[in-house]
């Protein structure tokens, strides 16, 4: 019998679990052929299988956050997108239900050990950025956003436009310039009716630098929204523009869904399959003032 492991440690300032004050959330999955993805796991996470859905492909997303958290000292905002596979623990197979894309983007999958095995992510937040590292060995670095989300306070809608540029970290542990842009996506959802999710806890993959294989689950306490784009009259709803082709990230998210041509917007991608948002609802609401009579003529 294979004695238990130890935890992974927790080191000074952080404290486990995170609590989120705030969560805001689109992300958006493509269906690709297995090998390119088998290649770029074994790379980064060696330890993990890519997961192939019931028409023979793996899925890989780009989702985008913006949350707050509050602390001790105050409150702090972050954003950040990750580049993911869809993967789980190598020797696993025999556990796992057999899924399509659609039932397991609906959360199916009941066992949890299809997670995100995370290739790149950009944030925003030195701080974030530190802890990403050390408690779930994400491979995390500087970055800039630029964005456009549905919001209660903005114009109706449900589209999301995310622009993420490179940035550095200053001797001040602040954000520095901004070094060029990286990549956009959009995800036009507009009209669309999205569907309950019960996706989470999401299991978060991790690869530290001795090798070992890490696995954080991420509780959400509100089911997501997903919405099918598999219909060809879907295909322009989800874009993505690859603006730094040399970059890691770049090169990386081509190989796997670049289909070869240019587009308006930069090198094509292939179509997505689906997309999926959650959003925190409001905890309080400042309304609309009135005037007092006051017996004051206006």
């Amino acid at each position: 019998m294979t004695a238990p492991l130890p935890l992974p440690p927790v080191s000074d300032p952080f404290r486990l679990p995170f609590h989120y004050g705030a969560l805001h959330q689109v992300g958006i999955d493509w269906l690709v052929e297995p090998g390119p993805v088998r290649e770029l796991l074994a790379k980064h996470h060696p330890e993990l299988t890519a997961a192939v859905f019931e028409d023979g492909r793996a899925l890989v997303s780009l989702n985008y956050q913006l949350y707050f958290a509050q602390y001790a000292f105050g409150g702090g905002v972050t954003q950040e997108i990750e580049f993911n596979v869809i993967a789980f623990p190598t020797g696993a197979e025999g556990r796992l239900p057999r899924l399509s894309y659609a039932q397991y983007a609906q959360g199916w999958d009941q066992t949890k050990l299809l997670g995100i095995a995370r290739v790149h992510v950009v944030c925003d937040n030195p701080f974030a950025i530190r802890a990403g590292r050390e408690l779930y060995a994400e491979p995390k670095f500087p970055g800039r956003f630029e964005v456009g989300l549905p919001s209660l306070n903005g114009p109706a809608g449900e589209t999301w436009n995310v622009a993420c540029k490179a940035a550095a970290i200053g001797p001040d542990d602040t954000l520095r310039e901004d070094l060029g842009p990286l990549l956009d996506i959009t995800a036009g959802l507009d009209g669309l009716t999205p569907v309950a999710a019960n996706s989470a806890p999401i299991t978060g993959y991790g690869t530290d630098r001795e090798g070992r294989l890490l696995a954080g689950p991420m509780n959400v306490y509100q089911p997501y929204r997903w919405y099918d784009l598999a219909a060809p009259e879907h295909a322009g709803r989800a874009r993505l523009a690859v603006h730094a082709p040399e970059s890691d990230l770049g090169s990386d998210v081509l190989s796997l869904l670049g289909d070869g041509t240019d587009g308006p917007d930069g090198i094509a991608v292939t179509p997505a399959a689906g997309a999926w948002t959650y959003q925190s609802p409001p905890v309080a609401a400042h309304n609309r003032p009135y005037y007092v009579p006051t017996g004051r003529r206006p």
